[in-house]
């Protein structure tokens, strides 16, 4: 469970860095509430990209490497020049920072925690929030480039709205409040939320499987592009309430499905 006072970000990148699936991550989305100058950092010396969906996008700044150059269109959100060498001066430390991530000699929470404390003593922290600046500097550029960027971020970001309002529907007792006394008794609530929550995602997953390939069998054209906004993280059809038995007789067709 993530602590209330911490960035979820440097959490995510813990488990991101503990996948242990055969899926390649090569980009986070989440909103503002998750970004920091030194998780941009991480994230790219880590090789993925970043890529947070910025509330007051436009009063957010910019670094620049020549403050001499003139940019018409975004000068007034330029704030200063970045530091390139306290970034080159400390480049080796901050791939030595990269590799024990990668290795899992550290975790990124543990990590980002130790490097917060006191930032003014750590010439590496002052290293990698430089080179988050540069990194946050490109993404926003980009981010005000091109609308088709900002869509996807949106996109993923709405995947992930529809699976907390699945688990919304279905904390439905109390109020989707967790009363438990004990941390214990609340991570087994948590363990026991995220294991329904599994299971009717795999379900959904199975049957929208099952229904894509019965209408590519009718003829029907079914483009990559539609296939992007399917999200198996629906509910309409999950009754919630009332008793529930599970009939092992009941027919199924001969790829183990209901019809």
């Amino acid at each position: 469970m993530t602590p209330p006072t911490q960035r979820e970000a440097a959490y995510t990148l813990d488990k991101i860095l503990d996948n242990a699936s055969d899926l390649t991550i090569q980009e986070h989305t989440t909103d503002t509430g998750g970004y920091t100058e030194l998780i941009f950092a991480l994230f790219d010396l880590l090789g993925m990209q970043f890529a947070p969906r910025l509330k007051d996008i436009s009063d957010t700044s910019l670094y620049c490497i020549d403050p001499q150059k003139v940019y018409p269109h975004i000068q007034g959100i330029i704030t200063r020049k970045l530091n390139l060498t306290l970034i080159i001066q400390h480049w080796d430390e901050l791939l030595r920072i990269a590799a024990s991530l990668k290795f899992k000699w550290v975790t990124a929470s543990w990590l980002i925690r130790k490097l917060q404390t006191f930032p003014r003593q750590y010439i590496l922290t002052r290293a990698l929030q430089e080179y988050g600046r540069l990194v946050k500097t490109i993404f926003i550029l980009r981010y005000f480039q091109s609308e088709a960027y900002r869509r996807r971020i949106d996109s993923q970001l709405n995947k992930g709205e529809k699976l907390h309002t699945l688990r919304a529907h279905l904390h439905s007792a109390n109020r989707g409040r967790i009363r438990k006394k004990y941390p214990q008794e609340h991570l087994n609530q948590a363990n026991c939320l995220n294991l329904i929550t599994n299971a009717i995602t795999v379900w959904n997953t199975v049957y929208m499987q099952a229904a894509l390939e019965h209408l590519k069998a009718q003829g029907e054209p079914i483009s990559e592009d539609e296939l992007m906004h399917l999200s198996p993280a629906r509910f309409e059809h999950i009754n919630l309430y009332g008793r529930f038995s599970f009939e092992i007789s009941v027919p199924l067709t001969s790829s183990g499905l209901r019809p």
